[in-house]
């Protein structure tokens, strides 16, 4: 298989998700080493969760099939799988000289260019490469826009359309405190 056939599976997953009312046409595959490893096809409609896009669904399931000990895992194991840690890559604007693998070693394959929380995600997973198959005016040619959220994303935060408002912070930083002195700390 190459990129043709996984645009076409990711497309396939896609219309199954529109004509079983499961949510909006966009799927998924995630490959590695030549393999598709994980499907994902959007179910926002299915759950009512608006989270539950194509390319977190496959990313959730690539996350299974590449950790066997999920969904827990210990604290002795967590330099396993895809929370082994590896060194930063040269040129990287990481602040950390390693974190965890996670889906480096990764493509993914989507019916539509991804959504702002998709791409998120995807650079959350440390994935390789992103091929789609629709553009962004294609997606809003049938009624998806993200543009807006790019445009918010580039105001300062007190003319966002959603109230952003940092408050006490001292609370908050218990938490981080507690990162902090966490002898045995593992980046992700």
């Amino acid at each position: 298989m190459g990129p043709k056939e996984y645009l076409a599976e990711a497309a396939q997953l896609a219309t199954e998700s529109v004509e079983k009312g499961w949510g909006g046409p966009f799927g998924a595959v995630i490959t590695r080493d030549g393999e598709i490893i994980a499907r994902g096809q959007n179910r926002v409609l299915l759950t009512a969760d608006p989270t539950a896009h194509g390319e977190v669904e496959a990313i959730r399931k690539a996350i299974q099939v590449l950790n066997p000990d999920a969904p827990t895992v210990s604290e002795e194991h967590q330099n396993e799988y895809t929370l082994e840690l590896v060194p930063r890559p040269e040129g990287s604007p990481d602040v950390l000289p390693e974190r965890a693998r996670m889906l480096q070693g990764c493509s993914i394959y989507t019916c539509g260019a991804p959504c702002p929380m998709c791409m998120s995600a995807i650079y959350w997973a440390r994935m390789d490469a992103v091929y789609y198959s629709c553009d962004w005016k294609a997606t809003e040619d049938i009624g998806f826009s993200d543009d807006f959220q790019y445009e918010d994303f580039q105001r300062p935060l007190d003319q966002r359309t959603i109230t952003i408002e940092q408050m006490y912070p001292e609370l908050g930083d218990r938490a981080y405190q507690a990162w902090r002195e966490k002898p045995n700390r593992h980046p992700y």
